[in-house]
């Protein structure tokens, strides 16, 4: 049906279909997040079900979105496409600073919790409304949809809650009695780059090439690249830094050199640091320069490469690459080029 023919409750249907869905897309890179710093157990496996939950509901409202017919109306589509970028950026806005969160992992993933808790309850918010707007609008098949997503998430809100009381005893222990309990070599992320190890390993011809392909996959997922340079530091040796002959710098001779590092690098030796001697001094001065990269592998990048992707003349884009440049390696030929794409807008 096109706009002239789509009346007003099915475009308020259609709307609130969009907002379900939003919401769904922004979800599933949280939850990646989440599962990337969660340690191996019962709540990382439910967090892996919902997961495959949530991409199934995004899937399932975007069929329904297409049986309304819901492309045919310019300004539902102009609507939907405002709140899925609007999910994702809430979503990518968080994600990145998920693994510096709180004093320790144990808080870290209790805070998560209390996040995915907040999650679900306005999921459940959401399917709530739709079904109910549905059956006002005599739309029996959305509103079982909605019904039945309703379910999956209430489902999964019971569960955290359950976890609570576990994760706040794990806080407890690790913050107040000092018995830490959180392991980031068994963590989702950790998993990730030794399930990267694994394939290469069956593949040993092959070996280099797979190695680059498989850990630039699973780098994308967000909390990887910090968790893998966690999990390295955690049973790095001297000669495996980033920093040559480490153990013989002062504290002021390593702080000079962090801002050249990688996250992945800083993240390495954060970890091997907290390990050995945790200055304060050093881990302060890691804590300013990690963060978020322009995008998933600048770090990575030559300065060729970097000019490559500016020319593509987004100035927020610019904007970014010129503040962390600055902050890190602070290669001329990128920030000039960046300073340029930002006058030239």
């Amino acid at each position: 049906m096109g706009q002239s023919g789509q009346s007003k409750q099915e475009q308020k249907i259609v709307q609130y279909l969009n907002e379900a869905h939003a919401t769904e897309q922004a979800l599933v890179r949280v939850l990646q997040s989440q599962i990337a710093m969660t340690p191996r157990g019962a709540y990382r496996s439910a967090l892996e079900t919902h997961l495959r939950e949530t991409r199934e509901h995004a899937e399932r409202v975007a069929g329904r979105l297409g049986e309304l017919d819901q492309g045919s109306n310019p300004v539902m589509a102009v609507f939907g496409a405002v709140g899925s970028v609007a999910g994702q950026v809430l979503a990518l806005g968080k994600t990145p600073f998920d693994l510096v969160r709180g004093s320790g992992g144990e808080e870290k993933v209790l805070k998560n919790a209390k996040d995915a808790y907040t999650s679900e309850a306005m999921e459940i918010a959401t399917y709530t409304v739709l079904e109910h707007l549905a059956n006002a609008a005599g739309d029996t098949r959305t509103a079982k949809l909605a019904a039945s997503i309703r379910a999956d998430e209430k489902r999964m809100l019971e569960r955290i809650e359950r976890e609570l009381p576990k994760l706040t005893a794990a806080v407890f222990g690790a913050e107040v009695k000092g018995k830490p309990s959180y392991d980031v070599t068994e963590t989702g992320a950790a998993d990730a780059v030794r399930e990267a190890g694994e394939q290469t390993k069956a593949t040993a011809r092959k070996a280099a090439a797979a190695t680059k392909r498989t850990t630039r996959q699973a780098r994308k997922v967000p909390g990887v690249v910090q968790a893998e340079g966690q999990v390295k530091g955690a049973v790095a040796g001297e000669d495996n830094l980033p920093i040559a002959r480490y153990d013989s710098l002062t504290a002021d001779e390593i702080t000079s050199r962090l801002p050249e590092l990688s996250q992945i690098d800083l993240a390495k030796v954060d970890s091997y640091e907290r390990r050995e001697r945790s200055r304060s001094t050093v881990l302060n001065r890691i804590d300013t320069l990690r963060g978020n990269e322009p995008w998933p592998g600048y770090d990575e990048l030559n300065v060729a490469d970097i000019q490559s992707r500016l020319a593509d003349g987004d100035d927020d884009v610019a904007e970014q690459v010129r503040a962390y440049e600055r902050a890190h390696k602070n290669r001329a030929g990128v920030v000039q080029s960046a300073e340029r794409e930002l006058s030239n807008a």
